[in-house]
């Protein structure tokens, strides 16, 4: 796990916008996010998913030592940990939550010391990670209390083996956790709003029957990602969704993420995520800085990229709302 520059940060960019901005529907912001946030913890003892192929699962069983490291390289899609990515700028956190049997894993009697055995809510891509559900949660309330105007908007998703007591667990620790400072969907948030209700968190959460018996829920955030690893099928795919379809009303994230394919890892040996991602990271960040935030149905909200510490990807979204300006001053 990497930490980041906190010498130069975007720790506290919401505050900082200019007050014409402060009205303005979150969803007609530029937002940074993270994609597959907490990926920077993969635990390589960890087996994989279930809901992976069932080729990849044969071969976990067959070389876990050949499989795992190789599954490692190319899901882990983070290089910072969540503090360091709030640091950096990052508001939106891809958040994909998975049950893991932890009497079933390595090193068992060290995660019985240092866990409770009830805390089977971990990460997941591909492999489970290391820090829990409730650790990543906790250490963003620590952080939001330390940065009290600043608003991150949490989508859990993909989850993995959950029963419903364990769904109704998660919605009441996070309830219980950040209470006043959850922002309900009845609502149009805007940062003035926000700051004059201290609320900080909003919670999207994909899974239908939860969120019908929890009002505090926000309903899941369409996320429109190419599933290429060849960036300029990623721009292409995103720009035709903006001619054809055009904005969501509300939330939405256009996903600058790649997209590896048996091929791709097979035909590329030494090449990992990392690598892929700095080698195509000039081309997407050109494309960012052309786009502009605000309601128009070509319009972007939220940005998701991988490694996002590693460049300046969270402070060229940002200035995305510098346009905004331009554009209220020319109504």
């Amino acid at each position: 796990m990497e930490h980041g520059d906190v010498s130069s940060t975007n720790a506290d960019w919401m505050s900082q916008l200019p007050e014409e901005l402060w009205g303005t529907p979150l969803w007609d912001l530029a937002i940074p996010g993270s994609h597959d946030s907490m990926s920077y913890c993969l635990d390589t003892h960890s087996p994989v998913l279930g809901s992976e192929s069932f080729m990849l699962q044969f071969l976990d069983r067959l070389a876990p030592c050949i499989v795992r490291p190789c599954v490692y390289r190319w899901a882990t899609t983070q290089a910072w940990c969540i503090p360091d990515q709030l640091d950096a700028g990052i508001r939106f956190f891809d958040l994909r939550i998975a049950h893991k049997n932890i009497k079933n894993t390595h090193n068992t009697q060290d995660l019985l010391k240092t866990h409770n055995t009830d805390d089977t809510l971990y990460f997941a891509h591909a492999i489970y990670t290391l820090q829990t559900v409730k650790e990543a949660l906790s250490t963003m309330a620590v952080w939001l209390k330390q940065h009290q105007k600043e608003v991150v908007i949490l989508s859990c998703s993909h989850f993995y083996l959950l029963t419903d007591s364990e769904h109704q667990a998660l919605v009441c620790y996070i309830t219980q956790l950040f209470k006043d400072k959850l922002c309900p969907p009845q609502e149009t948030p805007y940062l003035s709003q926000c700051w004059d209700l201290g609320q900080q968190v909003i919670i999207s959460y994909d899974d239908e029957t939860i969120l019908h018996q929890h009002k505090e829920l926000w309903p899941k955030i369409p996320y429109w990602y190419a599933d290429s690893a060849d960036p300029k099928e990623v721009i292409s795919y995103l720009e035709e969704r903006q001619k054809a379809q055009g904005r969501a009303a509300h939330f939405f994230t256009s996903g600058l993420n790649l997209t590896e394919d048996t091929a791709v890892v097979v035909c590329n040996p030494c090449l990992t995520m990392r690598k892929l991602t700095m080698k195509s990271f000039s081309l997407l960040l050109d494309w960012v800085e052309k786009q502009t935030p605000g309601p128009d149905q070509t319009a972007v909200n939220i940005i998701c990229g991988d490694f996002v510490g590693l460049n300046h990807f969270a402070s060229v979204v940002i200035g995305l709302n510098k346009k905004l300006l331009k554009t209220e001053s020319h109504r």
